[in-house]
């Protein structure tokens, strides 16, 4: 049986037209892709993201334990800070990309992937077990959270009606608790589009309260809800991984883009020793982003190719809400990685001409 969020009942009183997604029953649209996507690319949107998994690291070790399992250096946070992150595997393929919350030298939280809760849970226990961290504890609080993200520049001014907290001294990659709507909430400026907001964390008896009073308080910005189909437009048009696609364990971070996330200068983490090896040696493929110069819609696992010869896959495609072009990401061999490259595309029984582009697709002012 597919698990429910505490919104599905709202999701479908507004129509939405509702997937599996990673275990999950979701909202993929309810006006429209195209519509909700430049909602919040002008506007604002408002996400149901419960399905997103909350694992909390307790301890004198905490910190000790999250450097091992973490590619970026956890050390450089402060309380009230966010790091983007992933785990990998010995070999350098990904567990997962994490967000962690700092909350104090003792207290920290993940947030992981919904489809990897339970793996990525007992990982990191595996991790713990086999190691000498003191006095730490893993706990899966994902039960625990609602989460809801209020993405778009009409954000502030919509969450600034139903809170006292001053939203102006939370800076990009920070969190505050405080109240919404009278609801104890982790408000945490960050979020998936690249259009700027937030992503609120509290207990799921108060979901349907939440949902209702930031949809009422934003009707006049024209904030609406949205679903994971222009999710998934957005994130792409910022080039944002996504597990499964971008990211997985057959993929490191260093091939998908995330060097800069990858501190190979720590002393030591799960997956060093294969990442150190495969910067030494040179990358061997690369994640582009691509832009169609013909007429075509690219998808996930579409051949790429240099002229006859498949040099690739494209791992995440659609076409533009906002460009109206196609456009997409494909992991080909590192020579022919270069700007300005030309590569070909499949699509069905055409080789569609497209072009090696900088990223991100769509420029945002924040």
């Amino acid at each position: 049986m597919l698990k429910q969020t505490p919104l599905n009942a709202a999701h479908r009183k507004l129509g939405a037209r509702m997937v599996e997604f990673g275990g999950w029953d979701m909202p993929v649209q309810y006006r429209g892709v195209i519509d909700e996507h430049l909602a919040v690319r002008n506007a604002a949107g408002l996400f149901d993201v419960s399905h997103m998994g909350e694992i909390e690291v307790k301890g004198k070790g905490a910190l000790a334990l999250i450097q091992e399992l973490t590619v970026n250096d956890a050390s450089r946070l402060s309380n009230g800070q966010v790091q983007y992150s992933a785990m990998c595997y010995p070999h350098g393929g990904v567990v997962d990309d994490v967000t962690l919350y700092r909350f104090d030298a003792e207290h920290y939280m993940f947030c992981v992937n919904a489809a990897n809760i339970e793996k990525d849970f007992a990982w990191m226990e595996e991790v713990l077990e086999e190691g000498d961290f003191a006095d730490v504890t893993l706990h899966n609080v994902s039960d625990q959270f609602a989460q809801l993200a209020l993405q778009g520049p009409a954000a502030d001014g919509i969450l600034a009606r139903l809170t006292d907290t001053d939203l102006s001294r939370i800076a990009f990659y920070h969190f505050y608790e405080g109240l919404v709507a009278g609801v104890p909430v982790i408000i945490s400026r960050t979020g998936y589009t690249g259009s700027g907001g937030f992503e609120l964390y509290f207990a799921p008896e108060f979901a349907e309260q939440l949902w209702t009073s930031l949809l009422e308080a934003g009707a006049a910005d024209g904030l609406e809800p949205v679903g994971l189909g222009a999710r998934d437009t957005l994130r792409l048009e910022m080039k944002y991984a996504l597990y499964g696609h971008e990211l997985s364990p057959e993929i490191s971070p260093l091939e998908a883009g995330l060097g800069w996330i990858t501190k190979l200068d720590k002393p030591s983490f799960i997956g060093k020793e294969a990442l150190v090896k495969m910067r030494q040696q040179g990358v061997p493929r690369r994640l582009v982003a691509f832009s169609l110069t013909e007429a075509g819609v690219p998808r996930a696992e579409y051949p790429v190719f240099a002229g006859d010869r498949q040099v690739g896959v494209v791992t995440s495609g659609t076409m533009s809400p906002s460009l109206r072009v196609g456009i997409g990401l494909a992991l080909v061999d590192a020579d022919h990685a270069a700007l300005g490259t030309e590569l070909l595309i499949g699509i069905r029984s055409r080789k569609v001409k497209a072009e090696i582009v900088k990223p991100p697709f769509v420029k945002v002012d924040n």
